[in-house]
This record gives structure tokens, C-alpha cells and sequence, in this order.
């Protein structure tokens, strides 16, 4: 719609046509008597009845002005919400804006084009998509009532509808041969997500005979593999491996060269404050409860065969590929990512920005257990998994990890967050 600046400007063309009605009252009496000064009259007259019908040929362009703004608008919006970053949206946007913008155009959030034309591309928290574009119509003939531009703007929201199409609880981003290993004893379950398996070493996964992997998908980016038996549901070879959805987005921690907690702890009733655990022991079978908050593993925890570990609102740090938590077996373990904050949905994570730990990947070892409920973003990307004796698991993660090597478990998996989906798009529209 023409902004209010411009109906203002609408409601002095109504009052120019009134006073030029009683103007040519008062024309036809004087004209009555006095027929010689009808052509003085007439001369008078003549620039207010330009500026009447030329300002509505003014009217007519500036609308359909806004019409073809409005049109690439819709156009831009609706192609940027499909990109993945705001620099790639803001420039999408431009694109299709370009025959209106200057040729100095920048990148940025909001730039002002010229003394008159300005861009906005703005992220919503929905993902959708809205942009802006403001401008300034000059008239040719409504400058001689002191009309010199008229204000028109146009906005459009885009938002894209993400298609379930089964995508990854667990990323395994290694290439070497054998980045997947499958033992007998191996039974996952995972009817609303999958795996995907960056390899494509031969073989890039070797499955062995009684184990049952049931996923919604099973993809495998190489085409070679060794299967010896078992059930594998959904297998897809060949196919688009997902890339890892985390990387350089999540924040690093500074690690302070103080330690909260270190050396053994003796006693069946443990309360770990957040901080800094630095190569921490727990004896006996005790009961370990994390406080809500960060707590970063330094060097590795080792917690006794039949503890029970209740860890809610936490996030765990590894700031090196040597840190872990070693559980000994017969673990009972609840964990669950904080829901608020700097590290909302992240469970546990590890230093990926200095090089010397992506250099020198080292295992992590889940050892049996009684049962774990883990909850949130695990992301281990240097790390090559291994699940020894029974792990009984009830997971609902988005794991990264190098590889992983299932030697026995029970694991029912569900995804967390965005994990579930692909991120294919299943449609884009416009929502205002």
C-alpha cells in the first residue's frame, strides 16, 4: 500500500479538485457578464487543471511502481528462504532487487541504497525470511502543487516447510575403511531417524551376523560394503550423506587452569558443583548427581562399576581428545542438555578448533550399562565411539562422532531437535 505520507498527499488533491470547482463557479459568473475575460480566465486556470490530470497519471505509475516492486519481492523472499545463511539470503534478495538498487550496493543487514532507496533482510526466529524495500517515486506533474516524491514501501515474509524424510540421529563424518563396524549382539532401533555414514573407503561398513539395525534410514555415502549377516533395514548406498549440522557453531569454552574437583572421591553420595573436574576418580558404586550447568571433563573421569550417575540441565566439555568419562560398567546414567542459555541442547562436546585434537582422534569407550536416558547434541567429531559388552540405552541425541564400532547394546534411538530430518524442504510460501 502507499505509506501514509502518500495518502496525506491524496487528501491535498482532493482539496486542489474542490477549490478548482468553486474556481470555475467563479469563472462562469464573471464570464456571465463579462464574456472578454473568459480567455484571461481560462489563462489562470490552465496550470491547476494540468496539475489535476497530470497528478493522476502520477497516481497511476506510482501504484503500478509498487506492484512491480511488490511482485520481486515476493520472488526474492521466496528464493532467499532457502538459502542457509543470512549473507547468502541478503544477497538472494538483491538479485532479484537489483534493477532498483545502485551499482555501490554493500553486504549487511540493512544498507541504505541511495539518499532515497533502502533494502532490509531480516532472519526471523521461525526461519522465515522477510524483506523490505523503501523508495521514493518522483512526479512529473504533482511537483508544481509542491509535491516533489511520494513514499512507497513493500514487504514480504517467505518460510519453507521442512520435509520428514528420515535424516540422521547419528553422523559419522570419518572416510577410512571399516568407519562403521556392527558385531553380533548389536540391536538398534530408530524408526524416526537414521545414520549417515561419510565413507566411501571399501569396505566403508562391515556388518556382522546377530545384530539387527532397524533405522529409518541407513546412509551410506560409499557404495562398498561387507555384510555377514544380520538385518539391516532402509539401507541406501551411494547416497547424500548429511553433513555435520555443528560444526565451528558451537561456543567454546575458556578452561581455567583451576581445578572444582580432582584425584579420588570416596563416598556413596557425590554432589559435583560446575567447574573443572580435572582426571577425577569415583569409588565404590556411589550416587553422582551433576549440578545444572557446565561442567568440563579434564583428562579422564573414571566412575566404578554400578554407580548411578543423574546429570539434568548439564553440559559436559572435553578440551582435549585425551578427556572422557570412563564408566566401568552396570552404570545407570540420566543426562539431559540444558533447555536455556549458552549451551542449550548441547550434552556433551569437545575442542574441535585446535587442530593437534582433530590430528589425533582417540577413542571413547560406552561401557556396559544398566541403563542410560541421554538427551541432546552429542557431538564428538574426533572421537571413534565404541559400545562394549550390554549397553541398554534409550537415547534421543543428534551424535557426531569419526566412527563408531557397536560390539553389543540395546539402543532406542529417537531424535533430538532438528535431527529426524533431512532438512529437505517440502515447500516454500509466502506468509505475509
Amino acid at each position: 500500500m502507499i505509506c501514509l505520507d502518500m495518502k496525506r498527499r491524496l487528501n491535498m488533491m482532493s482539496r486542489l479538485e474542490t477549490k478548482i470547482f468553486k474556481t470555475k463557479q467563479i469563472i462562469r459568473g464573471l464570464t456571465s457578464d463579462r464574456s472578454g475575460n473568459f480567455g484571461i480566465m481560462a489563462a489562470v486556470m490552465a496550470p491547476v487543471l494540468l496539475v489535476a490530470a497530470g497528478g493522476a497519471v502520477d497516481m497511476s505509475h506510482a501504484f503500478a511502481k509498487k506492484q512491480e516492486l511488490q511482485e520481486k519481492m515476493d520472488a526474492a523472499v521466496l528464493a532467499a528462504v532457502l538459502k542457509s545463511d543470512a549473507k547468502s539470503q541478503r544477497q538472494e534478495v538483491e538479485n532479484f532487487m537489483g534493477a532498483f538498487l545502485p551499482e555501490d550496493t554493500k553486504d549487511g543487514q540493512t544498507v541504505e541504497m541511495s539518499s532515497a532507496a533502502v533494502l532490509t533482510v531480516s532472519n526471523n526466529p521461525d526461519g522465515s525470511v522477510t524483506g523490505t524495500f523503501a523508495d521514493k517515486f518522483k512526479p512529473s506533474f504533482l511537483g508544481l502543487a509542491g509535491l516533489n516524491e511520494l513514499n512507497i514501501s513493500v514487504s514480504s515474509t517467505a518460510i519453507a516447510d521442512k520435509a520428514d524424510t528420515g535424516g540422521p540421529c547419528i553422523y559419522v563424518m570419518g572416510k577410512q575403511s571399516q568407519a562403521v563396524l556392527i558385531n553380533s549382539g548389536a540391536n538398534v532401533k530408530a524408526t524416526k531417524c537414521g545414520v549417515d555414514v561419510h565413507s566411501t573407503s571399501n569396505p566403508a561398513f562391515i556388518m556382522n551376523s546377530g545384530s539387527t539395525i532397524n533405522t529409518m534410514r541407513f546412509c551410506v555415502k560409499g557404495t562398498n560394503y561387507i555384510k555377514n549377516g544380520g538385518t539391516l533395514t532402509n539401507l541406501e548406498v551411494g547416497c547424500a550423506a548429511a553433513d555435520n549440522p555443528y560444526a565451528g557453531k558451537l561456543s567454546e569454552p575458556t578452561v581455567s587452569s583451576i581445578c572444582t574437583t580432582s584425584g579420588t572421591r570416596d563416598g556413596q553420595t557425590q554432589v559435583m558443583k560446575s567447574g573443572v573436574h580435572c582426571a577425577t576418580t569415583f569409588n565404590g558404586s556411589p550416587k553422582i548427581t551433576f549440578e545444572p550447568g557446565l561442567h568440563i571433563i579434564k583428562g579422564r573421569m573414571i566412575i566404578n562399576s554400578g554407580a548411578t550417575v543423574v546429570a539434568e540441565g548439564v553440559t559436559f566439555y572435553f578440551p582435549d581428545v585425551n578427556s572422557e568419562i570412563r564408566a566401568n560398567g552396570g552404570l545407570t546414567f540420566t543426562a539431559t542438555a540444558p533447555t536455556s542459555g549458552t549451551y542449550k541442547g548441547i550434552l556433551m562436546f569437545e575442542n574441535t578448533s585446535n587442530a593437534s585434537n582433530s590430528n589425533n582422534k582417540q577413542q571413547y569407550i560406552f561401557n556396559g550399562s544398566k541403563g542410560e536416558q541421554l538427551e541432546g547434541i552429542i557431538h564428538l567429531p574426533n572421537r571413534d565411539v565404541v559400545y562394549n559388552s550390554t549397553t541398554n540405552q534409550s537415547n534421543k541425541i543428534s551424535m557426531v562422532v569419526n566412527s563408531m564400532i557397536i560390539n553389543s547394546a540395546n539402543w532406542q534411538l529417537e531424535p533430538y531437535g532438528s535431527a529426524g530430518s533431512s532438512g529437505t524442504v517440502g515447500s516454500v510460501r509466502l506468509v505475509r
